[in-house]
């Protein structure tokens, strides 16, 4: 049963007032970079250590993440706002969307992760789970780093970007 239009905007809504972090997630794609702006994303397991985020089955950025098996994380601070846009623009331009943005490669699977995130991490695909019209995707971490140490995280609540005090 597909819930009333009016029930899908109060649960967009009622999820918005849950404040997460906002994350980059990236992989490569036959040599090229590919990245996306992804919020939902949550540890999953210390032992084995596993993460997760979820991919919008429409996204350009699913079958290239779900096909790659590897991919990294760059948890974006307050200074890579506007990175948070951009890699969340729909039909943006792939070929060279790195560009213009201090990244680095992963020393376990050589993905961009961006320099000045307050934390990183490489991950291996665990499992895809289908969850109606996203992919749940675990990764097992294989590297960790805290670039920033000192950064304020970007905050993303009720729609907007928010700060901490």
């Amino acid at each position: 049963m597909n819930p009333e239009p009016d029930s899908s905007r109060l649960l967009r809504q009622v999820a918005g007032r849950f404040a997460t972090g906002v994350t980059v997630v990236t992989t490569i794609a036959g040599g090229a970079d590919r990245a996306m702006t992804v919020n939902a994303f949550t540890s999953v397991s210390l032992d084995p250590p596993l993460v997760l985020f979820c991919v919008e089955k429409i996204a350009r950025f699913h079958d290239v993440v779900t096909r790659s098996g590897t991919w990294g994380v760059s948890v974006l601070g307050e200074s890579l706002r506007d990175a948070s846009n951009w890699f969340a623009t729909r039909g943006r331009d792939l070929d060279g969307q790195l560009s213009g943005w201090e990244h680095h490669r992963g020393p376990a699977t050589g993905v961009a992760l961006f320099s000045g995130a307050v934390a990183t991490l490489e991950c291996r695909t665990y499992a895809v789970h289908e969850a109606g019209d996203h992919s749940i995707v675990v990764g097992e971490v294989v590297a960790l780093d805290v670039p920033d140490p000192d950064g304020r995280p970007l905050v993303f609540y009720e729609g907007g970007y928010r700060t901490l005090q």
